[in-house]
């Protein structure tokens, strides 16, 4: 019987993934951008998640040790202020490690969403949580949380909805994107709401590019691990081995930016299309924004959300600030 009542609230995968050809559209379109990008949504693949969990163990990626160290200082006072029967949404999921440190601390949950557009971390997510969480309903979404989402609703009461948005993740985004993701937060949340979230902050240029440019070679993996992806998926044939990765600081725009480089003039076919790449051009694939708190702080009341508590690390390196949202956020 309690076994039954277990699977009951551990709900079958909502899948909202890109179908693929929304995905190659995409694609296509930014390759066929002066400056040629490629989604960094789609880094996400099965072997990507692993290699993106390797560099979360690198001695030069600073910020998942120091936003672990943050939640576990500070985890029952997050919990607190998320309060009793929190609908936590997370964007981003992965395997929801830091989410853990919430979950043990939370009182009665109404549920956990997590949101993740890689089907596979959620398929093993929802299987770890499963066991570890019995008693708490897990609803998870496959998704692109940049767009529109058809939530799932857990069956028992819910006092307030809280997303989660650890890491750097709106990093990843330009400035107007990222507005408008604390928007679609705002509303998804409602009066009363909040949001959890992980913020990168400035800091010296040598330790930033040293994160994106490990001695390992472990950040340069991943970032090639895209045109594997695409070779196999979507029948590209790009000649990996004629790429290579590189990071630097963008002082003028405040960000990290990853890009593939071409080492050779050549032709890559994909989707019926031929792209022609000259020697040294380069595929931008990666912006991560660093922030300054003041700034954020303003984004924030732009999109009808106050900052109620921030906590960091004693060298100032990053931030995890809980908002709320105050009112219907005032829409452009």
């Amino acid at each position: 019987m309690q076994r039954n009542a277990t699977r009951a609230l551990h709900q079958q995968l909502l899948d909202d993934h890109p179908q693929d050809h929304e995905i190659l559209s995409e694609v296509l379109d930014g390759l066929g951008q002066t400056q040629k990008t490629l989604p960094s949504k789609y880094f996400y693949d099965a072997r990507g998640c692993e290699l993106f969990e390797a560099i979360c163990q690198l001695p030069e990626y600073y910020l998942t040790r120091t936003e672990l160290a943050i939640m576990r200082a500070h985890a029952s006072e997050m919990a607190m202020l998320l309060g009793r029967r929190v609908l936590l949404i997370e964007f981003g999921s992965g395997a929801s490690i830091k989410t853990r440190l919430l979950l043990d601390r939370l009182r009665e949950p109404a549920g956990y969403v997590p949101v993740d557009i890689s089907r596979s971390y959620l398929t093993d997510a929802r299987a770890e949580l499963a066991s570890a969480y019995p008693a708490l309903p897990v609803l998870p979404l496959c998704a692109d949380f940049t767009q529109p989402l058809r939530l799932p609703n857990p069956e028992g009461k819910v006092d307030r909805r809280v997303c989660y948005l650890p890491g750097s993740t709106l990093g990843n985004f330009e400035p107007a994107a990222a507005r408008q993701i604390l928007k679609q937060i705002a509303e998804m949340t409602g009066a009363g709401g909040g949001l959890l979230i992980g913020l990168d902050l400035h800091k010296e240029k040598s330790v930033l590019e040293a994160a994106y440019n490990d001695r390992a070679g472990v950040t340069a993996a991943f970032n090639l691990n895209l045109l594997h992806r695409l070779n196999r998926e979507h029948d590209a044939d790009f000649d990996v081995d004629a790429f290579s990765h590189g990071a630097h600081f963008n002082e003028a725009e405040g960000r990290i930016e990853m890009h593939l480089l071409s080492e050779v003039e050549q032709q890559v076919s994909i989707g019926g299309e031929t792209l022609h790449f000259a020697q040294g051009e380069t595929i931008h694939t990666e912006n991560s924004y660093k922030y300054h708190l003041a700034e954020f702080s303003g984004w924030a009341s732009e999109c009808g959300m106050s900052v109620v508590q921030r906590w960091t690390d004693d060298r100032q390196r990053f931030a995890v600030l809980y908002l709320q949202t105050e009112a219907d956020p005032v829409n452009d």
